[in-house]
């Protein structure tokens, strides 16, 4: 038996069978978690039923009501639940998301199971998504549009969801308006004032080149003009109507339809309208800008900005590794430097990437910012234009965390191309630099793309640096516009790890950033998914390619 034992056990199956175990139990860690943050994120978008509850606080006490989503239950101690007056050692208690943040100044509030009295779901219960203060909760009473008041009309909800629809078509025309074409507007504005002061450095300002400056702002100035009469129109329809409710606890309220994102009644939607609002309120989460402290609204500037560094940041840190690497197996002398050097660069793939944002923050942002500001835009100082923290910066300090990563990948697929192929090639005339960029290169492609791979992976979850050079809770606008030159490098911008930080520790409402914290998170991974999964295609699609060169 002992034998057999040791037989077993010197043909290695005990560790094959124990490494197979690892893997299968990490898979299954990293499926669970994927499933944990996706039910907690997408599950946010559902609407939920709107109850009304009658309830104690304290027992012998007037009763209250309250109406609002409940988002969780629990059971805690007494002492944690404030020592009501009811028994028992332990109580559940329920959170209830109720809004109207504007009326009582919070928008979670905790009832205890013991004080209900009563639950109630009446199909009439309206969510007002706004635009500030979060949601209101209560009853539609009546609507003012134009001075005139509707109520007590069977179309009310009819009407109300046509004045939100009209106000919300008004809204998208003056953000069009304000940010798009004065936007644009007050962009040449800025350069035509530095072209002014650059004549001024120069000693070029001249009454001729005044002249056409002056000219060329007059015109503006006239497009401006007519489009803050064409805002105002916009503001007068926008500002005309407004709806009345009252809360469950009979409060009124009066809210201008300006405010106003979106109005539903969950208690009255069946199970296809629930699914269209979803898809709604996803592909709204996908593409609209955030608002409410990011705590609402949409990510779409926080993709952008993702996807935009790790595109750079890609283009920057392939050429650099592969020639790293080039140089370091193939035209280096291989001794105790060369030794050195790759010992130095195994090791800063594991110095911490804060330690990289330090490096970036200092060399590129204040020295060679500082430098290309001097040179090439002296009249914007002392206002820094390259100076300071933005999407350039951000991607080469990124480019050179991953930079030892792409190298050590290139050297791996440089050493496994035969040396027959590399003598054959300069047998038949070709020169050393020839071979290498016509014969070597190519079949170490996939090397090469795995090594970016790998960098894509690492940099897209990266925060530390990021918040030291260029990624900032809320860009005013995007890098990438219709401005000349179209790729502001210089600009800041936002990103998904960022923005899961902010969201989750800095967002003044936690409970109500929470579900916005998974939503997001899971949209990162599926990024980095997506962005690795193009990357193997094209690794794979070269690996067959040359593959099928060698055999022929």
């Amino acid at each position: 038996m002992n034998k057999h034992i040791k037989h077993w056990f010197d043909t290695g199956m005990p560790f094959v069978w124990l490494n197979a175990g690892a893997v299968s139990v990490s898979v299954i860690m990293v499926v669970g978690l994927i499933a944990l943050i996706a039910v907690r994120g997408l599950g946010h978008f559902w609407p939920s039923n709107i109850a009304v509850f009658d309830y104690y606080a304290e027992p012998n006490t007037s009763a209250e009501r309250l109406m609002g989503e409940i988002v969780d239950e629990e059971t805690v101690s007494r002492s944690r639940a404030g020592n009501p007056g009811y028994q028992g050692e332990t109580i559940k208690r329920n959170l209830i998301k109720s809004g109207n943040r504007d009326i009582s100044g919070l928008d979670f509030s905790w009832i205890l199971d013991a004080g209900i009295k009563n639950i109630s779901y009446p199909d009439d219960a309206v969510v007002v998504e706004r635009r500030e203060w979060g949601n209101f909760y209560g009853f539609l009473t009546g609507l003012e549009k134009d001075g005139q008041k509707i109520s007590n009309n069977d179309r009310l909800w009819e009407t109300f969801q046509e004045e939100i629809e009209r106000n919300n078509k008004v809204f998208k025309e003056i953000r069009h308006v304000e940010k798009d074409l004065i936007g644009a507007i007050n962009y040449k504005m800025e350069r035509l004032r530095l072209k002014e002061r650059s004549l001024e450095l120069e000693g070029e300002k001249t009454p001729e080149n005044l002249q056409i400056i002056n000219q060329q702002r007059e015109e503006l100035q006239r497009e401006y003009d007519s489009y803050t009469t064409q805002l105002e129109k916009l503001y007068s329809k926008f500002n005309s109507s407004s709806f009345n409710a009252i809360t469950a606890d009979g409060k009124k309220i009066t809210v201008s339809l300006s405010k106003v994102v979106r109005a539903y009644q969950p208690n009255a939607m069946g199970t296809l309208d629930k699914t269209l609002f979803y898809c709604e309120k996803f592909w709204e989460f996908l593409t609209d800008d955030p608002r409410e402290a990011n705590t609402e609204g949409g990510i779409f500037p926080a993709i952008f900005g993702t996807v935009l560094m790790v595109i750079i940041m890609a283009v920057m840190v392939t050429p650099f590794g592969v020639i790293a690497a080039v140089y370091l197996r193939e035209y280096a002398t291989q001794g105790p430097f060369t030794r050195l050097v790759r010992i130095a660069v195994n090791n800063l793939a594991g110095v911490p990437s804060v330690v990289y944002g330090v490096f970036g923050l200092g060399f590129f942002v204040y020295f060679l910012g500082g430098s290309i500001d001097q040179l090439f835009f002296p009249e914007s100082l002392p206002a820094p234009t390259f100076g300071t923290p933005g999407l350039l910066w951000a991607s080469l300090t990124l480019a050179i965390l991953t930079v030892p990563v792409v190298i050590v990948a290139t050297e791996e697929g440089l050493s496994r191309v035969p040396r027959a192929i590399r003598e054959g090639s300069l047998a038949l005339g070709a020169t050393k630099a020839e071979t290498m960029w016509r014969t070597v290169l190519p079949m170490t492609a996939s090397a090469m793309i795995t090594g970016l791979i790998l960098a894509v992976a690492r940099a897209a979850g990266e925060v530390a640096p990021l918040m030291l050079v260029g990624v900032v809770k809320l860009a005013p606008s995007l890098a990438l516009d219709g401005n000349a030159p179209f790729l502001h490098l210089d600009r800041k911008f936002m990103h998904l790890g960022f923005h899961i930080y902010d969201v989750g520790f800095q967002s003044p409402n936690v409970e109500a950033a929470r579900p916005l914290v998974y939503a997001t998170a899971l949209l990162l991974v599926v990024l980095i998914i997506i962005l690795n999964l193009t990357a193997i295609r094209i690794r794979n699609s070269l690996r067959e390619k040359y593959r099928a060169a060698e055999q022929s």
